[in-house]
């Protein structure tokens, strides 16, 4: 392959137009007709309720996406397919911006078709794009600053920079994983010829966006004392998630991206790193390995390295389409090899076949005990990222959509039971943060108040007016309530079929505290 010069914007670029779009919306609507397949999704049911309690900050997460949760609340609405929307958008918008990326990197119109077709085939994708929550909108910040450097590197315009600090600092502001994605991209561009791009104020400027964007929430951390930290601290103590070898780690990246698009991804880094035609965009290559090697190291979830695909993708994409196509002059001159013309369509068979046998696996298409059968014969079933979920029937996001509305509807029959003046004085306090927001959630239509709890954010919003002489336990085993309580009995049993264990534990119904819960309320805090 010949060295291939930036480009030149005068140029005429292939359009997205027709396939982009036609897979986009291909996407979208899949996501849009399963929306109300199965039920909500734990961490949806919490972020509506941060989103009642708007902050520049929380426990667990920055404000983006309960300020997002607020906008969908107050514009489509709440039912499942107004929320999975949102998601859904997300992933198209994915779609689009790794085949404008390709297009980017030098693709023609074929190899921007096939980037987008590789942006949509990844397993993980799938499950993400399915849920109403903030990893939905990290591929494409992240994919976005990644676009940015790539304009920089293709003008050599560094006024860019500025939209480099603001996308990432709206990326922190959703999840500060980007945090790592960026400095791996200043890392990488400081280990290849173009660092020169670093030594320009505008790079210094670009940051100052950042740290501005960043800044409520940076504040609200001081003034709060770091919780995000504890509660990070918590996770490694305790031990909450399961921390896979090096080697089950890279298998299990193979099975989220799914394996009928490895070839293409590493096609693409393998592109970046070496090629002669990608000699201007090593940095890419290096941002992703240092990405992916921090990831590795620190044990994170296998799906926290997922956003650092698409450059790879895009980039896959060309070097397919530089090695199916000949240079103009030898198509010119019908001098195309038949067997490179024949792969051209093979490439597009090859990753529907990958997609087609994983997707009832991420995507509600069957009923839940259909599910369960095909897993069972499935070779590519996804392994549990935390220890609380293995040996569950469903995978563990299936599993956190089961429960809510029928543990709502018990904790009513119990808290009906009581007589109005006891209805007053009851508190419903729930293990954790889906059950609370469930209870917030699907709780008017049954008549009950909002939850409390100790679980994240839920323990900064307090115990309100509650004493503790009457508790509704939801999710609390029965001996550790008799420890705190002078009477606990079971008001409500629960069967439902494939929910995890915790969220089919009985509702118990405690009276006499043993302390006042205003008093007591510092010992619930509960940060994992």
């Amino acid at each position: 392959m010949s060295a291939t010069p930036p480009n030149d914007d005068s140029l005429p670029r292939p359009s997205l137009w027709p396939w982009g779009y036609v897979i986009a919306l291909a996407y979208f609507t899949l996501h849009m007709a399963t929306a109300t397949r199965y039920g909500y999704f734990r961490d949806a049911l919490y972020y509506l309720a941060c989103a009642d309690h708007l902050a520049f900050g929380y426990v667990d997460q920055p404000p983006l996406f309960p300020f997002i949760a607020w906008i969908a609340r107050h514009t489509l609405g709440t039912s499942l397919p107004a929320l999975i929307c949102w998601p859904a958008l997300a992933g198209a918008a994915r779609i689009l911006l790794v085949a404008a990326f390709a297009c980017e990197l030098g693709a023609k119109r074929y190899g921007v078709a096939l980037a987008a077709a590789l942006a949509a085939t990844p397993a993980v994708w799938w499950v993400i794009d399915h849920q109403f929550a903030m990893n939905a909108f990290e591929a494409v910040l992240w994919t976005g600053c990644a676009y940015a450097v790539l304009r920089m590197i293709q003008t050599q315009n560094a006024k860019l920079w500025l939209a480099f600090g603001a996308i990432s600092g709206l990326g922190v502001e959703n999840k500060y994983s980007i945090a790592i994605f960026a400095f791996a991209l200043l890392l990488g561009l400081l280990l290849t010829r173009e660092r020169k791009l670093l030594f320009t104020p505008w790079l210094f400027a670009g940051g100052a966006v950042a740290v501005l964007i960043f800044l409520p929430n940076l504040i609200w951390n001081i003034q709060h004392h770091w919780p995000f930290l504890e509660l990070m601290h918590n996770i490694r103590v305790t031990g909450k998630e399961i921390a896979y070898p090096p080697g089950a780690y890279i298998g299990q990246q193979i099975v989220m991206m799914n394996p009928f698009s490895l070839p293409f991804w590493l096609g693409g880094l393998l592109f970046c790193l070496f090629s002669r035609a990608g000699k201007s965009f090593r940095a890419f290559g290096w941002a992703f390995l240092i990405t992916f090697a921090f990831f590795l190291i620190s044990h994170g979830k296998d799906y926290y390295s997922a956003p650092a695909y698409p450059i790879l993708l895009a980039a896959g994409a060309v070097a397919v389409e530089q090695l199916l196509f000949r240079s103009s002059e030898q198509q010119a001159s019908g001098r195309q090899s038949k067997w490179r013309t024949a792969l051209k369509p093979v490439c597009f068979a090859w990753l529907a076949i990958g997609i087609a046998l994983p997707l009832p696996l991420v995507l509600p298409l069957l009923s839940l005990d259909g599910l369960v059968r095909y897993e069972s014969h499935s070779p590519l079933q996804p392994k549990p990222t935390e220890r609380s979920f293995v040996g569950t029937a469903l995978p563990q996001y299936y599993a956190d959509e089961m429960p809510w509305q029928e543990q709502v509807a018990a904790v009513a029959r119990v808290y009906h039971s009581l007589s109005p003046q006891e209805q007053e004085e009851a508190a419903i306090f729930c293990d954790n943060y889906g059950q609370a927001g469930a209870i917030d959630f699907f709780g008017p239509r049954y008549g009950l108040p909002r939850a409390i709890s100790g679980h994240q954010n839920y323990f900064f919003w307090g115990p309100r007016s509650y004493t503790g002489e009457i508790v509704i336990l939801v999710g609390e085993p029965e001996s550790g309530a008799r420890k705190e309580f002078s009477s606990v009995e079971v008001g409500a049993t629960l069967d439902i079929p494939y929910a995890y264990f915790y969220e089919t534990r009985p509702i118990l119904l405690c009276r006499g505290l043993k302390g006042n819960l205003q008093a007591v309320w510092p010992r619930v805090k509960n940060w994992r």
